[in-house]
């Protein structure tokens, strides 16, 4: 692969000097994935990550501690009306 080529389809200029030198880093990129393809993996079964994911979400419980009763919630609202805060209109 020329990286030439390369950095004309991502209309990037290389002067002559950094041409040389991404060649040469290009060139043993390419060389160590040459290397990845030789490696034998028959019978391995593909992954995304090399452990198993799991999530991690705990499940929703309310917790008595943090529960704020409907009085004390609306007592801090500028307006109420029917038990919710009211609210100004935000479409035109």
């Amino acid at each position: 692969m020329n990286v030439r080529d390369g950095a004309n389809l991502a209309r990037i200029r290389l002067t002559d000097e950094e041409a040389e030198e991404y060649q040469s880093q290009l060139d043993q990129i390419l060389q160590y994935v040459e290397q990845l393809n030789q490696i034998d993996v028959d019978g391995i079964e593909p992954t995304a990550h090399a452990e198993d994911v799991f999530d991690v979400i705990r499940d929703d419980v309310a917790i008595a501690t943090h529960q704020l009763s409907q009085e004390a919630a609306l007592s801090n609202a500028p307006e109420t009306a029917h038990d919710q805060i009211k609210m100004p209109k935000v479409v035109e």
